[in-house]
C-alpha cells in the first residue's frame, strides 16, 4: 500500500477483513446449524430411542451441553497460548478442519441412523475443543488488521457476520433437515473447509510480544493476573457468564420446538434464527451509528432487559409471539456484546489478547454450556417453563448485584483504549 493512500474508511474498504469477515460468516453458517442439529438429534434419540420423557430428555441437554464445556475448561489456558505464539490463521484452519470432520461423521450415521447418545455426546466434546482454539484466535485476527479507530466498527461488523450465519444456518439446517436428515452436516462440512482456506488468505497474524521470551506456563499466569488484577475487565467478562448462565433459554428450545410449541426441527431452526436475526439488526446498526456514551450503564441495562424478555418467553404459547420475543432476546443480547467485546479488545495489550480473549471465551462458554446444564437440571425439577422463567429472573438479579459490585461498568462512559494508539503505520495494513 502506497504510503500516500488515503486511510480506510470502513473496516470492509480493507480487503483483508473482507475475506476474515466471509471466512466467520460461513463458519459461523456451519457450526450453528451443526450445533443446533445436534441438539435436536439428542432429544429427538433420547425420546425416540430411549424411551425417555420430556423432563428426563430435557436433562440430556444439559449433559450436552456439559460434554462441550469439559474441553473448553481444559483446554482454555493452552488455547490462549496457541493464539499468542502461532500464526493465528492456522491455529483456526485446524479448527475448522476438526469441525468438519465432525460434521462429516454426523452426516455419515446420520444416513445410516447409527446415532445413539454416547456417540452424539462424543462429537459435542470434540466440537468444543475445536471450538475453544477457533475463538480466540479468530477474535484476535481483526485488531491486527484494522486501524484501531475502526476497531468498534469491525467488531460490530463480525458480529454481524456472526448474527447473520446464526440466522440462515439453523433455519437452512432445519428445512434442509426435513428434506434430508444428513444433508445439511454435509454441507456444514464444506463450508468449514472453505472457510479455513479462506482465513489463509488473510495475511500472517502473530502477536506482538516485547521483551524477552516468556515461558508457556507462565505465559498462561500472567493472562489470569492480568484478567484478576483488571477489575474492570473482570465485571465485564463474568456479568456475561453468571447471567447467560442463569438465563438459559436456548437451552431448552428443542423441549419448546418439539413438545411445547410443536413446530418440529424446520421450527426450531427459525427459533434460533430469531435469535440471531435480532442480534444482526442491531448489530448493523451499531455498525453504522456505534454507542458511544455511557457504554458501561447501557450494557447493564441490556443484560436487565435481556433477562425480562426471557421470563416473558418462557410464559409464552403462540409460535409468533415466541419468535418475536427471540428476537428481543438476541437485540438486547447484541447490545451488550458489542460494548462487552469493544471495551476487552481495546483495554488489552495486544501480547495478551489472545490469552484474555480464550478467558472471556472461556467465560461465554461456561455461561452456554453449564447454562446448558443448569437448565437441564432445573427443568428436571421445575419444568421447562418453570427453568426458562428462573433463569431470566436470575440474569435481572446478576444485572443489580454487578452494578453495585463493580463500579468501574457504571463508570465507563466511552470506548478508551489504554493500548492501541491511532498510529499511521496501523492506518494502512497491507
Amino acid at each position: 500500500m502506497e504510503a500516500s493512500s488515503p486511510p480506510y474508511k470502513t473496516p470492509l474498504s480493507i480487503p483483508d477483513y473482507r475475506r476474515y469477515w466471509v471466512a466467520r460468516f460461513l463458519a459461523v453458517f456451519a457450526t450453528i446449524s451443526m450445533v443446533v442439529l445436534i441438539g435436536y438429534q439428542t432429544y429427538d434419540v433420547a425420546r425416540a430411542d430411549y424411551g425417555m420423557d420430556r423432563a428426563e430428555a430435557a436433562f440430556q441437554l444439559g449433559l450436552l451441553g456439559l460434554a462441550q464445556f469439559i474441553p473448553l475448561l481444559l483446554l482454555t489456558p493452552v488455547a490462549g497460548i496457541a493464539a499468542d505464539r502461532f500464526d493465528r490463521r492456522i491455529v483456526v484452519l485446524i479448527a475448522n478442519l476438526v469441525d468438519a470432520g465432525i460434521a462429516a461423521v454426523l452426516a455419515v450415521m446420520t444416513m445410516q441412523d447409527a446415532l445413539n447418545l454416547p456417540i452424539l455426546f462424543t462429537l459435542a466434546a470434540l466440537h468444543g475443543a475445536a471450538r475453544v482454539f477457533n475463538g480466540p484466535a479468530l477474535s484476535a485476527i481483526a485488531p491486527n488488521i484494522v486501524p484501531p479507530r475502526l476497531l468498534p466498527r469491525a467488531i460490530a461488523l463480525g458480529s454481524i457476520a456472526w448474527q447473520v450465519g446464526s440466522v440462515i444456518g439453523p433455519g437452512a439446517g432445519g428445512l434442509l433437515f426435513e428434506y434430508s436428515p444428513s444433508f445439511p452436516h454435509f454441507l456444514s462440512a464444506g463450508l468449514l473447509v472453505v472457510s479455513g482456506v479462506l482465513i489463509m488468505t488473510v495475511r500472517p497474524v502473530r502477536a506482538r510480544h516485547e521483551g524477552p521470551p516468556v515461558h508457556p506456563v507462565r505465559q498462561i499466569v500472567l493472562g489470569f493476573q492480568f484478567v484478576t488484577r483488571e477489575r474492570f475487565l473482570l465485571g465485564c467478562i463474568t456479568l456475561d457468564l453468571f447471567a447467560v448462565l442463569m438465563a438459559g433459554a436456548t437451552a431448552l428450545l428443542p423441549v419448546y420446538a418439539r413438545d411445547i410449541l410443536g413446530v418440529g426441527p424446520d421450527g426450531l431452526g427459525f427459533m434460533r434464527g430469531a435469535i440471531a436475526a435480532g442480534a444482526a439488526i442491531v448489530a448493523l446498526i451499531l455498525s453504522v451509528r456505534p454507542l458511544e456514551k455511557n457504554v458501561g450503564v447501557k450494557m447493564l441495562w441490556s443484560v436487565g432487559v435481556f433477562g425480562a424478555v426471557t421470563i416473558a418467553f418462557a410464559l409464552s404459547r403462540d409460535y409468533m409471539l415466541s419468535l418475536a420475543l427471540l428476537a428481543m432476546l438476541g437485540a438486547t443480547d447484541m447490545v451488550s456484546v458489542f460494548i462487552r467485546s469493544s471495551l476487552i479488545q481495546l483495554n488489552t495489550p495486544d501480547s495478551m489478547r489472545g490469552r484474555v480473549s480464550s478467558i472471556s471465551g472461556l467465560a461465554i462458554s461456561a455461561s452456554n454450556e453449564l447454562g446448558e446444564m443448569q437448565s437441564g437440571l432445573a427443568a428436571l425439577v421445575l419444568g421447562a417453563t418453570g427453568a426458562v422463567a428462573f433463569g431470566g429472573a436470575g440474569a435481572i438479579f446478576i444485572t443489580l448485584l454487578w452494578a453495585w459490585w463493580f463500579p468501574e461498568i457504571r463508570n465507563a462512559k466511552t470506548f478508551s483504549s489504554k493500548y492501541l494508539d491511532d498510529d499511521p503505520t496501523r492506518e494502512k495494513p497491507v
